[in-house]
């Protein structure tokens, strides 16, 4: 098979609450009739963009069109994970035109990229392109980097800091979302500080929830595949298991009455205990309709997405992700505290 003819693939990193679900949602809405097909890899046991992404009502959109990987990083289940999936997708009656696959935010993507060298995908499909998806604010923020002093100490460690830095440096186009939260000043300095760690010719194009055109995030013709000496990381030289400095866990929710309250109320338990996200869905007493609750840092919103289907439990679950050592029964108490149904 001709690397014309082979499968091309998007590879969707970025780290935690970046964007990486709203921007796929629009390519779907936006897909001109492609056949995509969606590998979703999420930390932890409890899948919330899945969920999110087959809700959206677009073609594509649907289950079928979805496999869905929860609790571990592709990074490292390539064996277990992703080659029962690519499997899957290859030997459908009618394959897809295009795939792709949305890394968790704590995933490496280059490890993913090596296992596209492994006969059985080589021959078949090939890595069009690793889109990054950056979060313009937090970036602005200086969520990911290290001061001077913390870089100075020979125990510095940020897992943060290292992730984000190995998904920039394998990534073909990198998009800077959410501009829209960022002052003009602002925007120029995070684009400026943002290109001198990029690889050259590495493309950067600012979004806004997620939206660009599927012709240019798609088609990029990259063969990351054979360009793996081209991207070194962080992690090609120190061994760890990175996914170890971060947990994860859900929290379960009885219907509620205000889910404005609990919004205002999160932000406050997020700052508390430094996690890094929060993201699931509630049950509104009254409301026949599914509520979305999305957490990025002190930034906390909710929207009604779809209504219940009729065999499905009405219950509330928010999944918690933070640095390792979460305390786990304070914050679900936190959380639980004050609601009434």
């Amino acid at each position: 098979m001709s690397q014309f003819s082979k499968i091309p693939t998007t590879v969707v990193t970025g780290f935690l609450g970046a964007g990486k679900t709203t921007l796929i949602r629009h390519l779907l809405a936006h897909a001109e009739g492609r056949r995509i097909a969606l590998i979703v890899n999420e930390f932890g046991d409890v899948g919330v963009d899945g969920e999110l992404l087959a809700a959206c009502g677009a073609e594509g959109c649907g289950c079928d069109d979805i496999i869905e990987l929860a609790n571990g990083c592709l990074c490292c289940t390539v064996a277990d994970e992703f080659l029962p999936a690519m499997e899957k997708l290859l030997t459908r009656p009618l394959p897809p035109q295009h795939i792709v696959i949305e890394t968790s935010g704590l995933a490496l993507p280059k490890p993913l990229v090596k296992a596209f060298d492994w006969p059985d995908i080589r021959s078949k499909v090939t890595v069009d392109g690793v889109v990054a998806v950056v979060d313009g604010p937090a970036w602005a923020a200086g969520r990911f980097a290290s001061t001077p002093e913390q870089m100075a100490r020979p125990d510095h460690d940020n897992p943060l800091e290292e992730v984000f830095g190995d998904q920039l440096a394998c990534a073909d186009m990198v998009l800077l979302n959410k501009v829209d939260l960022l002052d003009p000043g602002q925007l120029e300095g995070v684009e400026r500080n943002l290109r001198a760690k990029l690889r050259p010719g590495v493309k950067l194009v600012a979004t806004r929830q997620g939206a660009i055109d599927a012709r240019i995030l798609l088609g990029l013709g990259s063969a990351a595949e054979d360009d793996l000496d081209g991207r070194p990381t962080f992690h090609d030289t120190v061994l760890d298991h990175h996914h170890d400095d971060f947990e994860s866990f859900a929290v379960a929710l009885p219907t509620i009455a205000d889910p404005e309250l609990l919004t205002r109320r999160l932000g406050t338990i997020i700052a508390a205990h430094d996690i890094l996200r929060l993201k699931g869905f509630l049950a509104i007493a009254g409301k026949e309709m599914r509520h979305v609750i999305q957490a990025v840092g002190a930034r906390v919103a909710g929207y009604y997405d779809r209504p219940w289907h009729k065999n499905e439990t009405r219950a509330g679950q928010l999944v918690v992700i933070g640095r390792r050592g979460l305390d786990r029964d304070a914050i679900a108490t936190a959380i639980r505290s004050g609601l009434d149904g």
